[in-house]
């Protein structure tokens, strides 16, 4: 609530509502810095109202499990009255925020690769693991279905086809009788989708996560993706296609990302070496949003050991809730 009214007075008129509701009242001491009082009331109810000097009023009420919704809400809807009768129409804006729900069995809250706070309607935990590299969700939304999530970083979902469309190039290539690398890419949907467009051959690299590791026109390498990389270049072999489908580029620019920075260099450069004159490379980038993120990984570009043309995309990915970039790559 924004107002602009004597805050104390204010306060004291909202005293009824609180002594209704059997409330017991603590005012804090801000040392100047506006207004702030706190409430513990029946059923382990506890409340903060606090009011700032530039005219910024919040109330954050906690409630335990299996409070009486309905008392809460004739709460809420009582102060938000009381505001507006002791306000008198000064109010600039009113805003109620839908309740989270912390502790629960289930989680329902993750954030964007941007920092914002996004709650899914996931119902049901269908697997959980901690591997020897990270914590393995997978959690059950009723909109996008199963969700893969991986040290607390949602990854992909089965809603999520887009991501692969857009990470294969959107439907504008012919993969028929040609030879694809993938680089990563263990939730085995780039390689699903793959496979039914008759690549000559696709070979993957990741770990043993597949129920088959070899088919008739792919096969699946358990080996970490840079000695293979340097394998193939020296051998001379190349690739119509590779697809890098192994890591984001990283949302921080700091130096403690150095290492991951350095690393999607290399794979790059390794990758540009492997692909044919005519080949073209593809990957993930981020959060539309992370503009400075994306700069410094379209300037990485003009460092590779070959000089490269790129263009991208942005797409919509369901279960991400944000526009996600997409990069295409080839050799000039």
């Amino acid at each position: 609530m924004l107002l602009r009214t004597d805050l104390p007075a204010t306060m004291q008129g909202l005293q009824s509502i609180f002594q209704e509701q059997e409330m017991t009242e603590t005012i804090h001491d801000t040392e100047g810095h506006g207004y702030l009082v706190t409430f513990i009331g029946k059923n382990g109810r506890f409340g903060v109202l606090r009011a700032h000097s530039h005219g910024l009023v919040t109330f954050d009420l906690q409630c335990c499990e299996g409070d009486d919704v309905a008392q809460v809400d004739n709460l809420l809807n009582e102060l938000e009255k009381k505001m507006k009768s002791l306000l008198h129409g000064n109010i600039k804006r009113i805003k109620r925020l839908p309740a989270l729900r912390r502790g629960d069995e289930v989680d329902r809250y993750w954030p964007t690769a941007d920092g914002r706070l996004v709650e899914y309607d996931i119902d049901k935990v269908v697997y959980e693991e901690d591997s020897v590299y990270q914590n393995i969700k997978i959690l059950h939304s009723q909109q996008f279905g199963n969700i893969l999530i991986l040290n607390g970083d949602v990854n992909l979902a089965e809603s999520d086809l887009a991501y692969t469309q857009a990470i294969m190039g959107s439907g504008k290539e012919n993969y028929a009788g040609k030879e694809v690398l993938i680089l990563g890419g263990g939730d085995g949907g780039i390689l699903c989708e793959a496979v039914k467009l008759k690549p000559k051959m696709i070979t993957m690299t990741c770990g043993n996560v597949l129920d088959s590791l070899t088919g008739d026109c792919y096969e699946v390498l358990v080996e970490d993706c840079v000695p293979v990389l340097k394998r193939f270049a020296e051998e001379g072999r190349t690739f119509d296609y590779v697809i890098n489908d192994l890591t984001a580029v990283p949302i921080s620019t700091a130096p403690e990302e150095d290492s991951t920075w350095e690393f999607l260099t290399l794979i790059l450069d390794l990758s540009i070496k492997v692909l044919r004159p005519t080949g073209k490379y593809f990957t993930q980038g981020n959060c539309v949003n992370l503009t400075e993120a994306l700069s410094q990984y379209e300037e990485q570009l003009g460092t590779l050991s070959c000089r490269v043309d790129f263009s991208k995309e942005v797409v919509c990915v369901p279960s991400y809730m944000e526009l996600w970039v997409f990069y295409t790559i080839w050799k000039k």
